[in-house]
């Protein structure tokens, strides 16, 4: 965001390095953040941008001043992971403790805004939005788990009443509780969708590789073989009207858990995490031809680093030839489809098998180590959608051949709201369009375009690439 002007006392208390740690500066020549006492902000009167955390700073794109050395500030201070993290604990072992988002600030010995600060940069969410994210995934559990009433699981989740836990509930899971209760007692289930759903977008993209072998597409219905505890399965989501209705086929007996863990693969596959309502409103001139757009996610996280991965540099044909020779070469079969192969089956495929498929030894070498990583306990890959987003890009970038592009598009695709994939060719095309660029930007003036954004980025970028 733009800086308003600092008062002359504010000034002063920045010079002297009273205010650093408080916030940080961005400057565009250099494109750069900064300490406020940095001697490169004196006398600037426009073009300051303020950032709340370093996290901040760096999505907009900007790298830190060689003068000032505010990364090493912030690296002494921290990031606020670990608070994050005790929160997430919390939450995760007795949401009724809290209860609401000042007592959690009060808890975790934060204001409110600091504590804004670090759920934007941890949880991509408002403080409001993930207690209550973190509620329903609590009473979630206790109705499946442990054969507990609706108002047993209500009660301690922390809701304030039954009307609001049920409306909640149905929000983010696309049915009632009690009927999220008796799931896995029929081979099939519906979710409600908004009234603004455009199935044509999930449409498209589950059926973006026509002869996709995990997944396939007609007018009005989605397949997608996944795999569960008990065994390989397909499901069905047929769109009718406000509701997508799934049938599940397997030839083997399907228990609670992987009914659960199904029912959260297809929420994902319709893009049903977020609230899009408030980036809307927020950015009318974007959405206005395309209102009620969401982001399909990729159901696995594994599935959607493999893809990544695999579409470095290569254009969406290609990358999808060579996804079916990896799902043909790895996966497991179920019926007349075949699911994504797990680390497990990537990691114990001969190289060779790879490059006598088109693969490059790069791609082949990123794939198998990747996937020896996650076997080796170095990254916890489906885990990360439900940790901190800081931390997720640390681990992955940390791995061999994952770049911030990469990166970025594996978190846009598991559920992070504000993971912009600079580096992307057609973001940057789509960004050159809308404003009437001379040229395309590169990976740098992408994350300054994309800042205006946030905390929507995601959903920016798929507005952007259907803009193409």
């Amino acid at each position: 965001m733009i800086f308003p002007p600092l008062a002359d006392c504010d000034r002063r208390a920045a010079r002297r390095g009273a205010l650093d740690g408080v916030f940080l500066l961005g400057t565009v020549e250099p494109y750069a953040y900064h300490l406020p006492s940095c001697p490169l902000t004196t006398g600037r009167r426009a073009g300051l941008m303020a950032f709340a955390s370093e996290a901040q700073a760096r999505a907009a794109g900007l790298r830190p001043c060689q003068r000032c050395k505010p990364h090493r500030r912030h690296a002494a201070q921290g990031d606020g992971l670990d608070v994050f993290q005790a929160l997430s604990e919390r939450l995760d072992r007795a949401p009724a403790t809290v209860a609401d988002a000042t007592h959690l600030a009060t808890w975790a010995g934060l204001c409110e805004p600091a504590l804004a600060v670090i759920l934007a940069d941890h949880a991509h969410a408002t403080a409001d939005a993930w207690l209550t994210h973190k509620r329903v995934a609590f009473a979630a559990d206790r109705l499946l788990g442990q054969a507990a009433t609706v108002a047993d699981a209500c009660e301690a989740a922390g809701f304030p009443s039954a009307r609001a836990f049920d409306r909640a509930f149905v929000v983010a899971m696309g049915m009632t509780p009690d009927a999220y209760r008796r799931l896995g007692e029929a081979p099939r289930f519906t979710l409600r969708l908004p009234a603004d759903y455009r199935k044509a977008a999930v449409l498209a993209y589950q059926g973006r590789d026509a002869e996709g072998l995990a997944e396939r597409t007609d007018a009005a219905t989605v397949w997608k073989a996944l795999g569960t505890p008990d065994g390989p399965a397909v499901v069905a989501i047929r769109f009718e009207r406000r509701a997508a209705h799934v049938e599940v086929t397997s030839d083997h007996a399907l228990g609670t858990a992987s009914f659960a863990l199904l029912h959260r693969d297809v929420r994902r596959i319709l893009g049903l995490g977020h609230d899009i309502r408030p980036f809307e409103a927020a950015h009318p001139t974007l959405v206005a031809p395309r209102r009620g757009l969401r982001i399909p996610l990729i159901p696995r996280a594994f599935d959607a680093l493999c893809w990544a991965i695999i579409g470095q540099q290569i254009n969406l044909s290609f990358a999808g030839s060579l996804r079916r020779e990896l799902i043909r070469l790895a996966g497991e079969r179920v019926g007349d489809m075949i699911v994504h192969p797990t680390p497990d089956a990537v990691a114990r495929i001969d190289p060779d098998e790879l490059l006598r498929r088109r693969f490059s030894r790069a791609k082949t070498r990123y794939l198998i180590d990747t996937a020896r990583a996650i076997i080796a306990g170095d990254l916890d890959i489906e885990g990360l959608a439900d940790g901190s987003a800081v931390e997720a890009e640390r681990r992955l970038t940390a791995l061999n051949g994952i770049g911030t592009w990469t990166a970025r598009y594996v978190m846009m695709r598991i559920g992070f709201a504000d993971a912009a994939p600079v580096g992307d060719s057609g973001l940057a095309t789509a960004l050159e369009r809308l404003h009437g660029l001379d040229m395309r930007p590169d990976a740098v003036a992408t994350a300054r375009l994309m800042a205006a954004y946030a905390p929507w980025r995601s959903l920016a970028s798929m507005h952007l690439w259907a803009s193409l």
